[in-house]
């Protein structure tokens, strides 16, 4: 969520030296930090943020509440577009601030933080890569980014006697995304997620509270304008409305946090992707043509197990072996039984002719597999991908 270095980008005025870009400090400006940031403590924050790989650094004030945005996350709940992921609901009333006992009593300012996970496809790409949603194909996000806050965090104590600091991921009850856009590292968009003009949305976030007053950026005002790109390319129409998403019907949902059997209507519709989806930031003209990698993409390389792999493999491998490839990376969250049901979902939608290695397996799983769910999805995969030979 930051201008490459050394890129130029027309539509941000941001030079290819870095700058102060729409309240955020970016590229090189880090060692001449201007605008906003002007406080010797929050320049050297933000040196050391920078010295830790993060692409982005904005502060917000902790000390307002969430008011228009806790309402959405409010209303979002009551529509229960959440499906089974509750522990959506849970802490409700932490999440509107972030200055009280429950998060950082005393809190004056929220460090907001974004590291980018896009790299370049070429050459990574084989294998069940494609059907990955970027940001899983490699190493645990959560251990990246955490194990930096925790040192961001650290370092911010030492600033003062009594500093105190807290660091967060997305598995602590923050609106991640409303802080950041507070903060003024980009805007939220009709897909609901956060775009950095001239980098795009291809970025883990993580928050450092503090009670050290520091400098808070501006905000970045909303600039999808009338595009509806990514509403329109849903593969399973998941928006019910631009920035509102059903996540019963999100491809990322149904493959990563629903257990057990997927409705046909949204399996059908799946495609290839076999954890995840990205096609709502596929499209995005924020995240066209080539960027820079960030300053370390390199826990973000998929793994050589994905380029190898193909979902017939994942058929193919026993429980006790398929836990172990999942070891370690994003892919776990979907446990063995959840890979087991999207390998057969993908099969089914891409066809396999009689006789091949994926119609056997597929057999096999229809017919011998404990799992309730798997076995209706292996038949439905027989139905559905079996080529049948020309008349």
């Amino acid at each position: 969520m930051v201008l490459p270095v050394g890129r130029k980008d027309g539509a941000s005025g941001a030079s290819s030296l870095g700058g102060r870009v729409d309240g955020r400090v970016t590229g090189s400006a880090v060692g001449s930090v201007v605008g906003s940031f002007v406080g010797s403590f929050t320049e050297r924050v933000v040196e050391r943020a920078r010295a830790l790989r993060f692409d982005v650094v904005g502060i917000a004030s902790a000390t307002a509440p969430l008011v228009e945005e806790y309402d959405r996350y409010e209303s979002y709940l009551a529509s229960g577009f959440q499906g089974t992921m509750d522990w959506l609901a849970e802490n409700r009333e932490v999440r509107r601030r972030v200055d009280t006992a429950d998060m950082l009593q005393g809190a004056r300012s929220v460090i907001c933080l974004a590291r980018s996970y896009r790299r370049d496809e070429d050459g990574e790409a084989g294998g069940l890569v494609p059907g990955i949603a970027r940001y899983a194909r490699g190493r645990d996000y959560h251990t990246v980014v955490r194990k930096k806050l925790r040192q961001l965090a650290a370092f911010v104590r030492t600033l003062g006697d009594d500093v105190q600091a807290r660091p967060l991921t997305d598995d602590a009850p923050i609106l991640e995304r409303a802080w950041a856009a507070r903060a003024g590292l980009g805007f939220v968009g009709k897909n609901g997620l956060l775009i950095v003009p001239g980098q795009g949305s291809y970025v883990l976030l993580g928050e450092v509270l503090t009670t050290l007053q520091l400098d808070p950026g501006e905000p970045i005002a909303q600039r999808c304008g009338s595009c509806t790109r990514c509403l329109e390319a849903c593969p399973t129409d998941a928006f019910a409305a631009p920035f509102v998403l059903d996540a019963r019907r999100c491809i990322a949902y149904t493959s990563i946090e629903h257990e057990g059997t997927i409705d046909a209507e949204l399996s059908d519709r799946t495609g290839p992707w076999l954890f995840g989806c990205d096609v709502c930031q596929a499209v995005c003209p924020f995240n066209a043509g080539k960027h820079g990698a960030g300053l370390a993409t390199d826990s973000f390389r998929p793994h050589d197990r994905w380029r190898e792999l193909s979902p017939v493999d994942l058929l193919e491998t026993s429980e006790l072996d398929a836990g172990s490839l999942l070891e370690g990376t994003p892919l776990a969250r979907a446990g063995v039984r959840g890979l087991a049901r999207n390998a057969a979902i993908v099969l089914g939608n891409a066809g396999f002719a009689p006789g091949s290695r994926a119609h056997h397996a597929l057999v096999r799983l229809a017919a011998e597999s404990p799992h309730e769910e798997l076995r209706e999805h292996a038949a439905r995969a027989l139905v559905r991908g079996l080529r049948r030979p020309e008349p």
